[in-house]
């Protein structure tokens, strides 16, 4: 809930975060953020300095209508098809929070004032079409800091090392495995050779590799209290910090390559990592728990409003709480092996649910639409 009206104060342990090279993003945007100057004031007041967007936060934005009458109503007027409204709406939100965020953009040379759009999530398995869906959305949104978003499947793979090596950004977003996170990574790198090789500047490409956290501790938190002994249960609340740690491992190991060397001269930028679902799902652990834990310099944490106020509010930044934990994060996850339980088979599982996840929101988004305008006496179909 976006609370226009409440005072916001600069927030140290935002401010702290940021110093250890942690960039903000907010997991959010709605018309109402952009025209409100919510979205301004988080950027002004609370270190954000990029958007996230996926398929539910549009479906939570848009399914509602409010701020979006009048587009609706001008859609509905010319009698267009339920995807291409739902297209001309969410990308004008990315249109317009990249022109707020394009400040940010310049100072960082590119780096930050990013926002991301997601591919039509039902082409998840379909690369051909994820390609050309990304080479339209650039278009539609035509800023040069936005990101597309493409999800990690088989199919998102080469998908990704095109996009990239058509000289566009990318958001790499359901990455839930190590293996597959290596495999997110060769295809950037693939990608800006691609790129390199059609003489285009790789200084301007960038990328992020969105690597889910609080998903992992919900499904093997589940099972581990489905075991119910004492050593499963001490195991809670490990594995989802383990899991990012050791992925943090794997980036500093790949973009210190002899691969890497050669693109970096090259002047091409590391695709950093992104903490997503960095939302407590426990009650029982403390609200900035994926914050606090996974400060790295180099990283991306993108946080829902929730969040980003409760560590405001009392988040712990006590300086890089990922480096040199290494050790202890094979450990957990081996410990958590030995109760039986797969890692392999949970990161599937988790993959296949999340892009799941993200069509049925969009199913559900386009039903809200078509509600809409068939609501104005057009019919939507």
């Amino acid at each position: 809930m976006i609370t226009v009206t409440q005072t916001i104060t600069t927030a140290e342990p935002l401010k702290t975060l940021s110093g250890e090279g942690v960039s903000i993003w907010l997991d959010d945007l709605s018309r109402k953020r952009i025209t409100s100057g919510n979205l301004a004031e988080l950027i002004k007041t609370r270190h954000v300095v990029g958007v996230t967007t996926n398929p539910s936060i549009f479906q939570a934005a848009i399914g509602s209508g409010e701020g979006y009458e009048e587009q609706l109503a001008d859609l509905a007027a010319r009698r267009v098809t339920v995807d291409e409204a739902v297209r001309m709406m969410t990308t004008a939100d990315v249109r317009a929070a990249a022109d707020i965020l394009r400040p940010v953009y310049d100072e960082t040379g590119g780096r930050d004032g990013r926002v991301s759009i997601e591919v039509d999530p039902r082409l998840a398995h379909d690369t051909k079409a994820t390609v050309a869906e990304a080479k339209q959305l650039a278009w539609l949104v035509d800023r040069p800091n936005v990101m597309i978003k493409i999800p990690a499947t088989k199919a998102g793979l080469p998908a990704i090392t095109e996009v990239i090596g058509l000289g566009i950004s990318v958001n790499v977003t359901l990455i839930f495995s190590l293996e597959r996170y290596r495999e997110v990574m060769d295809a950037y790198l693939a990608g800006l050779e691609k790129a390199r090789a059609k003489g285009l500047d790789l200084a301007t490409i960038h990328s992020v590799a969105s690597f889910f956290v609080s998903r992992v501790d919900s499904e093997i938190d589940k099972r581990l209290t489905k075991l119910g002994t004492d050593e499963a249960l001490a195991l809670k609340g490990k594995a989802a910090l383990a899991n990012a740690r050791l992925a943090y491992e794997a980036y500093e190991q790949v973009f210190d390559g002899e691969r890497w060397n050669a693109l970096d001269g090259a002047r091409a930028n590391k695709q950093r990592p992104l903490w997503a679902s960095t939302g407590v799902k426990d009650p029982s652990y403390k609200d900035t728990l994926y914050v606090d834990e996974l400060v790295a310099p180099g990283t991306v944490n993108t946080m829902p409003e929730g969040t980003l106020n409760a560590t405001a509010d009392h988040g712990e930044i006590r300086g890089d709480t990922v480096s040199g934990g290494y050790a202890q994060a094979r450990a957990d996850l081996d410990a958590v092996e030995k109760q039986g339980i797969s890692y392999d088979e949970v990161v599937g599982q988790l993959e296949t649910e999340g892009v799941a996840k993200f069509a049925v929101a969009w199913d559900e988004l386009l039903d809200a639409v078509t509600v809409s305008l068939n609501s104005k006496g057009v019919d939507g179909e």
